[in-house]
Parts: C-alpha cells; structure tokens; sequence
C-alpha cells in the first residue's frame, strides 16, 4: 500500500474496487472549488477535473466527486495538464444536503467520513431543533456523530444547556469547548485516530476553522469575529482535507445555517419518541389524536416536550415518511436504494439469479 495514500485513509477496500479500472490510477479527492479539484495520487497532489463523458453521464449532483471521495483517474502528476477523474468509487458514508435551487437533487457536503463532529456554539446559534436535524442526516450518512458545543466562556448557563442537549442527542457524545482553553480542543482529539476522517459540521461563525487551526497546531484556516447580531461570518469559502499531526485526517466545510432533508434516520435520532410509538394502541399511530398514544401521554407527563415531537413529525414530512412506522421507513429506503431494479423485491430476484449463475 502506496505511504502517501495510506497517510489520506486509503484502505484494502477501495484499492480492490480499483482493480476494476487497471487503466487508471486511484486518488482522493481533498480540495474542490467550483467546477476543479485537488487529488492525492501515489505520487503527490495533483489539479484534476471531470471527463466530458462522467458530465454527460451524470444525472445527479450527489453523484459528482465531493472532496474525501476516492476517485479514478487518468494520471498521477499534472506533467501533461490536469488529471481526468472517470469514476468516483462506492462511497462508505456521504454527509449530504438539498441542494440550493433544487426541489429533488442533493449535494454531497462530504464522503467517506468516520466521524461528524456536529458544532453548535453557546449563543445565538444556540438551535435544539437543529441539531436534532444534523443528527437525524448524520446518523443516516453512516458516519457517527458527536456533538461540540463551543463558546462556552460565554455561556452563563451552561449545566442547564448541557442537560437540553443530552436531552435530544441521546447515545452520542457531547463535547464542551472554548477558544479561550485549550482542554476542549484535547478532548476532540481525544476522538480523531490515524488515518480515520472527520467532519466538522455547523453554522458559520460557531469556530470550526479555530478548533481546526488548534489541532492542525498552526493558523491554516482564516478566522473572523462574530458579527454584532450574533450571526457567523462564511470565513470557509471551499471544502478541503486535512491531515493533522497524530496522523488523523479532517475535512473543513463551509458554515451551513439550515439543511433541508433527503433521508434521515429517525430511529436513532429520535429513539425516545420510537421507543413509545411501540406502546401506542395503533401501529400506525400518527401521535396526534388517536386514543391510547403513549406519545402524547409522555408530553402531558412531562417526560418529553411538545417542540421535540413537532421536529421529528416535521422531519418524516419532509423526509416523505409522513404516515410511515420506522420499519416502514427503512423499507422505503431500501426500495429507493434499489429503485433501477424496480425495488426491493427485483433486486432481491436480481441478487438470487446472479448467485444461480455462479454455481
């Protein structure tokens, strides 16, 4: 295995899905702006674009290069012009969003990530029904997410903002931090091993680039104050891949307010409103009106808030899960997945007589 792939988190899995093209050689993609990338090859970094022919083929935004992609391209240096990228190879876990101007396409934000570090800071930023959506889209991208909490010098009322947010980030990690101390900043690394990827994902202004700068050790991002109104000002204005010093690799995005839904996994984001939808009376219980339902009974007791099932019923709506029990959810996900084949059904016939023809 090439060092300086290894050293971008290549691993045995995407260089056998390489065999697949001899004809070209593999890379990763860790800078996009626009329409031209930055990919490292066995032989270093090198300015690429996509083929004509990958344009022309390509329906779906989600299915261009999105920087931590592994991708297939016609050269390794830039001796004759930039590189070509033909293929993008199957992706381990994608963070996606709507994409702006769209009704139905999405925009990989990152790909092939280990870990989403979710960063809310402790002031006006300060959103629980939005980070019940970035953990809703994370837990579904196959990454695991982990919430940081920053600008804590600022928080005066921080034990009561801790137990809100552990109240709906239920089975994940919550990290405190401040740009004041670096034992936050510790902490996070704490979670970032070799040759794994990270993203750090959340509003402008919440100061990714500064905990970023910290662990990188040096002031590789640019940073800016907050505005007056509380507001982040965009000082990330591309995606781009880091390699830190333990050996560790992060992608910096740039700062995103509100993230429309494509799918979401709701079981795990909201497992407490899951766990009592199975003692409603109906299996279908829409937790509105109907007689029995031990969600609304949760609200009148106190044990969950009103705002919190308003998120996870506006989430399924917007997800196009409205109506639809959890396992009906991840049905419906598996026929979209298998949706070229005609379902869930055809692939399941299709995958039986590829089996057939091996014997």
């Amino acid at each position: 295995m090439n060092n300086i792939l290894k050293k971008y988190g290549i691993s045995e899995r995407f260089l056998q899905e390489a065999t697949l093209y001899p004809n070209l050689v593999i890379g990763r993609i860790c800078s996009q702006y626009k329409d031209l990338y930055k990919a490292v090859t066995c032989q270093g970094k090198v300015a690429a674009e996509i083929s004509g022919r990958f344009r022309y083929e390509t329906a779906r935004l989600s299915d261009y290069p999105a920087v931590g992609d592994f991708v297939m391209l016609d050269r390794s240096d830039n001796d004759n012009g930039n590189a070509i990228i033909h293929h993008v190879l199957t992706r381990k876990s994608s963070f996606e969003r709507k994409a702006v101007g769209t009704e139905n396409d999405t925009q990989v934000i990152a790909a092939n990530i280990d870990t989403v570090f979710l960063c809310m800071a402790l002031n006006s930023d300060y959103n629980l029904r939005r980070l019940e959506r970035y953990l809703s889209i994370t837990w579904d991208s196959g990454a695991t997410p982990i919430v940081v909490l920053t600008k804590s010098d600022i928080c005066h009322n921080l034990q009561e903002r801790l137990a809100e947010v552990s109240s709906v980030a239920i089975g994940v990690d919550v990290l405190v931090t401040s740009a004041m101390s670096e034992r936050g900043c510790k902490n996070i690394q704490s979670y970032i091993q070799p040759w794994k990827t990270v993203a750090f994902i959340g509003s402008s202004g919440v100061g990714k680039s500064t905990l970023i700068n910290r662990l990188v050790g040096r002031e590789i991002l640019q940073t800016n104050e907050t505005r007056k109104d509380g507001k982040g000002r965009h000082t990330t204005t591309q995606r781009q891949l880091l390699v830190l010093k333990n050996g560790g690799i992060v992608i910096d995005t740039p700062g995103m307010r509100e993230l429309g839904v494509e799918n979401v996994d709701l079981s795990r984001a909201f497992a407490d409103i899951d766990k009592l939808a199975e003692q409603c009376k109906f299996s279908d219980c829409s937790h509105q009106s109907e007689p029995e339902c031990a969600v609304q009974k949760a609200i009148q007791s106190g044990e969950l808030t009103e705002k919190r099932l308003e998120s996870y019923l506006k989430l399924k709506k917007e997800a196009k899960y409205d109506g639809l029990s959890s396992r009906q959810i991840e049905t419906e996900k598996i026929n979209a997945m298998f949706s070229s084949m005609g379902g869930l059904k055809n692939a399941r016939k299709f995958i039986k007589e590829q089996k057939r023809k091996k014997r």
